[in-house]
C-alpha cells in the first residue's frame, strides 16, 4: 500500500521539515511562549547535532513537555516501564482523556528512560493546518482519517491497519492508539470492539497468533483534574437532545485547553502485554467473541491501573449522596471540589444542575470501574 498520506516523516526527511518549521513565525512564537529562556536561534544551533527524530524528541520535545507539566500540573507519576523491553515493538492501547497530553505522557516516559519512542495514531483534526501537520509528522504521528463515504472509511481503515501492522511487525516501531474514537465524555473508559477488529484486518484466519505478535499493551492515564471537563460535560448535555455540531476551531481550542489547562496530579501506567490472557481464549469461539475478550482484557488493566484521586471519591459520594468513600478525602478537599464544580457548572446554554451531574460522572465513574474490576478478580 501507499502510506504517503498517513505516515510520519522518516529520519531521512525530518531535517528538511524542521528547517521549514524554523522559518515559520508561529513556530518561533510557540517556542518563545512555551520554553522560557530558549530561543529559536539556540534551537537552530542545537539542531545541527541531531541525526534522528528521537534525538530531537529527547532534547527539544522534552523541553516542551517539561514546560507544560510545570505550568499545568502538580507533577507526574510514571509506572510500568519494566513491563516492556526496548528491543520489541508494542501496540499500546490507551484510555483517552485528552487529545494531545495522553500520548505525550507516554512519550515523555520514554524520553526520561532513554527508551525508543513510539509512533502515535491520532485523528486528522490534529492535521488541520500545514503547521500542525508538519509538527505531527516530525513527531512520529500517524494520521487517522475519520471522514468520507462508507467506502472511503473502509479503505482508510484498511490502510491504517496495514500501516500499524507494518510498523510493529516489519519495522519494529511501537504504536500508540486510543481505545476508541474520541475522548471519553462520561469518565467511562472502554475499548471499542470495532477498533480492535480494524487493527486485525487481513489477519482473521490466525487471529490469536496475530494478536500475540502485536504485543498489545494497555496504558492508563489518570488526571486529578481533567482540563477539558467543562467542555465534555457541556457536549454530553447537548448530545442528549440533538446531534452535537462542533464549531470551527473547537478542536484547536480543546487542544490548547488540554495542554495549558490545570490538571492537578497526573499518573500514567504502562500495563503488562496481554499475551498470557490471549492463551485463555477458547479456540472454538467466533472471531467476534475472541475480539470481545481482547477488549475485556485491555479494559481490565486500564481499570485496575487507574489512579484514583480525592476528587474521584468526592464526586462518587456527591453523585450518590452518601459518604461511602469519605476516608479517602478531607472536608477541606471536599469543600474545594464543590467550589470547583460550582465554578465549572455555570454556562449559558446548559443548566447548572445538568452540568454538575455530568461533571460528577466524569470523576465518579472510574471509581465504579476500578472497584468492580477488583471485586471480579477476587
Amino acid at each position: 500500500m501507499d502510506f504517503e498520506d498517513i505516515r510520519p516523516y522518516t529520519n531521512l526527511e525530518f531535517k528538511e521539515a524542521y528547517y521549514r518549521l524554523m522559518d515559520d513565525r508561529r513556530f518561533q512564537e510557540a517556542i518563545a511562549l512555551c520554553i522560557p529562556n530558549y530561543s529559536i536561534d539556540q534551537f537552530r544551533k542545537d539542531f545541527t547535532n541531531f541525526n534522528t527524530i528521537e534525538e530531537v524528541q529527547r532534547d527539544f520535545d522534552k523541553r516542551f513537555v517539561d514546560s507544560f507539566i510545570a505550568q499545568s500540573s502538580k507533577g507526574v507519576m510514571l509506572k510500568g516501564i519494566e513491563n516492556i523491553s526496548d528491543d520489541d515493538a508494542y501496540l499500546f492501547i490507551a484510555n483517552h482523556r485528552d487529545i494531545t497530553f495522553d500520548p505525550a505522557l507516554l512519550e515523555y516516559y520514554f524520553f526520561i528512560e532513554h527508551r525508543k519512542t513510539s509512533r502515535i495514531a491520532v485523528g486528522d483534526n490534529l492535521f488541520t493546518t500545514p503547521l500542525l501537520g508538519e509538527i505531527a509528522r516530525v513527531n512520529k504521528m500517524i494520521k487517522v482519517k475519520r471522514n468520507g463515504t462508507m467506502r472511503e472509511k473502509l479503505e482508510n481503515s484498511q490502510k491504517l491497519a496495514a500501516y500499524i501492522q507494518q510498523s510493529i511487525l516489519v519495522e519494529n516501531e511501537s504504536v500508540w492508539i486510543a481505545q476508541r474514537d474520541g475522548r471519553t465524555k462520561d469518565g467511562n473508559d472502554y475499548t471499542k470492539h470495532g477498533l480492535v477488529k480494524m487493527l486485525t484486518l487481513g489477519n482473521h484466519d490466525n487471529l490469536i497468533d496475530f494478536l500475540r505478535r502485536m504485543k498489545i499493551t494497555p496504558v492508563t492515564v489518570s488526571y486529578e483534574i481533567e482540563p477539558c471537563d467543562k467542555l465534555k460535560a457541556r457536549e454530553s448535555a447537548i448530545s442528549e437532545h440533538t446531534v452535537y455540531q462542533k464549531k470551527p476551531g473547537e478542536d484547536f481550542e480543546s487542544i490548547k485547553q488540554g495542554i495549558f489547562g490545570s490538571k492537578g496530579r497526573i499518573a500514567l501506567t504502562i500495563g503488562v502485554p496481554i499475551d498470557q490472557e490471549l492463551d485463555t481464549i477458547p479456540e472454538n469461539l467466533s472471531n467476534n467473541d475472541k475480539l470481545q475478550s481482547v477488549c475485556q482484557f485491555i479494559d481490565k488493566q486500564i481499570y485496575m491501573n487507574y489512579v484514583l484521586f480525592p476528587n474521584n471519591y468526592i464526586a462518587h459520594d456527591l453523585l450518590h449522596q452518601n459518604d461511602e468513600y469519605h476516608e479517602h478525602y478531607t472536608e477541606d478537599e471536599k469543600t474545594a471540589f464543590e467550589q470547583y464544580l460550582q465554578m465549572k457548572s455555570r454556562i449559558e446554554d446548559v443548566s447548572e444542575e445538568k452540568m454538575r451531574e455530568n461533571l460528577l460522572k466524569i470523576y465518579a465513574t472510574p471509581v465504579d470501574n476500578h472497584y468492580k474490576t477488583i471485586s471480579e478478580e477476587n
